[in-house]
């Protein structure tokens, strides 16, 4: 992986295919099937590596491919490294010469004449208690040398939304987030056990959802009882904080249950 993502060999791409698929053919088709699932739908793979002119894909489709690498910190380990000793003892430059300044992760470059200088490239930035990671793409730089452009192109883009990325509380501790709905009528209120900050930039909309955990919610607890958890965001850059029971959860009286069989 170290040897495709650093040094960009080709000859590993088509290795890695033959080897998790059986064939170049197999592989492809296990990539195109992948693009559909993440939603890249002016995205086709022709080749293992890319270098195909027939491989093609848009700056849009690329970000959604970035934001599903960012959740694999196996792979980031290696995209972030400035550079990478193989088994011979040859040291290889990344390509990708954002890193490691500026919190830069990576993820990969693709150049050539006629596809120009292209860069998909992730970053990260501390607001408050949670690292926000930044996924980017720059296509079609044409200006030699190409990957110079690319890598100035990106460099810009990268830093401006770092600059422009802030917190903002959206959700203070204590505040009624939801309720336990026991079907009769009764709702007790749940409250967010701590502040939840949300960050972005102006105008950005944020998901905010609130799920049982998991955990099968009881039909009796006291006040403080963690019953939920609060998510804010999306991905890998999403904040959760558990959410608990404001007072006293009581199970339904036989009046409610027979008023409701009624």
């Amino acid at each position: 992986m170290a040897a495709l993502m650093i040094p960009s060999a080709n000859n590993i791409a088509r290795l890695l295919a033959r080897w998790d698929a059986g064939s170049q053919e197999a592989f492809v088709k296990k990539m195109n099937d992948t693009a559909k699932e993440l939603g890249m739908t002016k995205t086709t793979y022709t080749d293992p590596s890319g270098l195909d002119a027939t491989t093609v894909s848009t700056a849009e489709d690329q970000v959604k491919l970035g934001l599903k690498l960012v959740e694999m910190e196996t792979l980031l380990d290696i995209t972030k490294k400035p550079s990478w000793v193989d088994p011979s003892g040859k040291n290889w430059p990344n390509w990708n010469r954002l890193v490691p300044y500026n919190d830069s992760l990576g993820i990969k470059t693709g150049t050539t004449t006629k596809a120009g200088g292209n860069l998909l490239f992730a970053a990260q930035k501390k607001v408050g208690n949670t690292n926000q990671l930044i996924v980017g793409a720059v296509l079609g730089q044409h200006k030699a040398p190409i990957i110079d452009t690319v890598i100035a192109a990106s460099k810009q883009l990268m830093l401006a939304t770092q600059k422009a990325l802030e917190g903002a509380t959206v959700v203070k501790k204590g505040q009624v987030v939801g309720y336990v709905d026991d079907g009769l009528g009764n709702r007790t209120p749940v409250v967010a056990t701590a502040d939840v900050q949300a960050v972005g930039w102006a105008s950005l909309t944020v998901d905010v959802k609130l799920a049982n955990g998991g955990g099968k919610l009881p039909q009796t607890a006291k006040a403080g009882t963690e019953v939920g958890v609060l998510t804010v965001g999306e991905g890998a850059s999403q904040v959760k904080v558990p959410v608990a029971l404001q007072s006293d959860l009581a199970a339904p009286g036989i009046g409610s249950k027979l008023t409701r069989i009624g």
